[in-house]
C-alpha cells in the first residue's frame, strides 16, 4: 500500500511490547500496571511525533491503531480548546484514517462471536474454526501474506487483544475542544469489525466530516488483500487535506 503513496514520508509506530519495542517477559507484571494502557500509548505517540519534529502530518491507524489515533486527536483537541499553549502543535494532524477500528470493544467482540456462530452452523468442526474465520473475515487470502505472519510473530504477549482494553468505548471530546481533523473510516465488506462497530465514529467527532468507506471483497486486512485499491483510497483522501 505504501508504494501507492509516493509523495508521503511514512513513519510507523511500534508500540511498547511489540516488534522493535519488545521487552523481556521477566518482571513484566510490575511493569504492565503503569506502562501498558491507552493513555501511556498516547504518551508514546506524542513523544514520537515530537522527536520526529512533525509539524504537518496525516495519521493512519489500523484496528487498535485507530483507537490510539482517536484518543491522541481527542487529547490534542481538548488541550487546544482549553487554551493550553504549553505545547506548540502547529498545524498538527491534517486528517486521519481509521482502518477496521471499532468504537467499542463490546460491539466488536459480539460481532466476532456472531460470525463464529455462523461458521459453526456451516461446519461444527472446531479444529478448523480458526482457519475458516481467518479466511472469511480476517484476511481473505488462501495463504497468509508475509507481513501479517511477521506482525503476529512479533505481536505483544502481555498487552494484546480486546482483553487488554476491556469495555473500551470511544467518547466524543469535551464541549470546548478544538475542531478535530476530518476522518475516513475504512472497513472490509466481510470484516468482523462490522458496520455497527464503525458507525459510532461519526458521533465521536465534533464535526460532520467523517465518511465511511467499505472495501468490497475484503476482510479485516484490506490493505493486504487489495493493496492497490486500498492505497489509492488512502492517497485520494489524504490528498484532499494537504
Amino acid at each position: 500500500m505504501f508504494a501507492m503513496l509516493p509523495e508521503l514520508l511514512v513513519s510507523c509506530l511500534s508500540l511498547i511490547g511489540t516488534h522493535l519495542a519488545a521487552f523481556s517477559t521477566l518482571n513484566l507484571q510490575c511493569f504492565c500496571a503503569t506502562r501498558y494502557s491507552i493513555s501511556a500509548a498516547v504518551d508514546d505517540l506524542e513523544a514520537v511525533i515530537k522527536k520526529l519534529n512533525l509539524r504537518r502530518f496525516h495519521i493512519y491507524g489500523q484496528s487498535f491503531g485507530g483507537i490510539l489515533a482517536f484518543e491522541y486527536l481527542k487529547r490534542t483537541a481538548e488541550r487546544k480548546g482549553s487554551g493550553d499553549t504549553s505545547r506548540n502543535d502547529d498545524e498538527g494532524c491534517l486528517s486521519v484514517i481509521f482502518s477496521s477500528a471499532p468504537t467499542s470493544v463490546n460491539l466488536v467482540e459480539a460481532s466476532a462471536e456472531r460470525l463464529l456462530d455462523v461458521l459453526r452452523d456451516q461446519d461444527d468442526e472446531e479444529e478448523t474454526l480458526g482457519d475458516r474465520f481467518r479466511m472469511t473475515h480476517q484476511c481473505r487470502m488462501e495463504a497468509m501474506p508475509s507481513p501479517l505472519i511477521d506482525a503476529y510473530a512479533h505481536a505483544g504477549t502481555v498487552w494484546r487483544g480486546t482483553a487488554a482494553i476491556p469495555g473500551y468505548e470511544a467518547q466524543p471530546p469535551s464541549e470546548n475542544a478544538a475542531r478535530m481533523p476530518s476522518a475516513m473510516v475504512m472497513r472490509g465488506e466481510y470484516d468482523f469489525v462490522d458496520g455497527e462497530c464503525v458507525e459510532g465514529w461519526k458521533a465521536c467527532f465534533n464535526h460532520d466530516f467523517v465518511r465511511v468507506k467499505v472495501m468490497e471483497g475484503c476482510g479485516h486486512h484490506g490493505l493486504l488483500e487489495n493493496g492497490r485499491a486500498y492505497g489509492e483510497a488512502v492517497n485520494a483522501f489524504f490528498s484532499e487535506y494537504d
